[in-house]
């Protein structure tokens, strides 16, 4: 199920994507190379003095398309619908219990060698005034 979720979403979204942007595709189709859409989708060739070069069928899909975005289908009757309260029991939150020990506050000198009466001092310089 692993492999196969991600190979499902993608298929579904690529169906939604194409579904989407089909009438674009088409009008590019047209744009790009009208002699080749006309050739291959123009549905009055045999009638040539109607001049539609392919805009008939671009008028079919872009009316397919308005007729889908007009007509939203309502899959639920919010009429029928009836709502019931419903009563649940009360959220008990769990008592936490901490382990840790408390933090000490005081101070903890861990170095073990503190030498007091040693003190750098540097070489002295004797001035001879002339």
């Amino acid at each position: 199920m692993k492999v196969g979720a991600p190979i499902v979403f993608v298929f579904l979204s690529a169906l939604i994507l194409i579904n989407s942007i089909k009438v674009s595709l088409t009008y590019g189709y047209y744009e790009l190379d009208p002699i080749g859409f006309i050739e291959k989708l123009c549905e009055n060739k045999d009638q040539p003095e109607l001049q539609c070069n392919g805009k008939c069928h671009l008028k079919k899909v872009a009316k397919s398309q308005d007729n889908k975005q007009n007509t939203p289908e309502s899959i639920i009757d919010f009429k029928e619908i009836t709502l019931y309260p419903s009563h649940n029991s009360e959220f008990v939150f769990p008592k936490i219990i901490y382990n840790k020990k408390p933090a000490s506050i005081s101070y903890k000198n861990l170095y073990s060698f503190i030498n007091t009466y040693s003190f750098f001092h540097p070489p002295r310089i004797q001035y001879t005034l002339s």
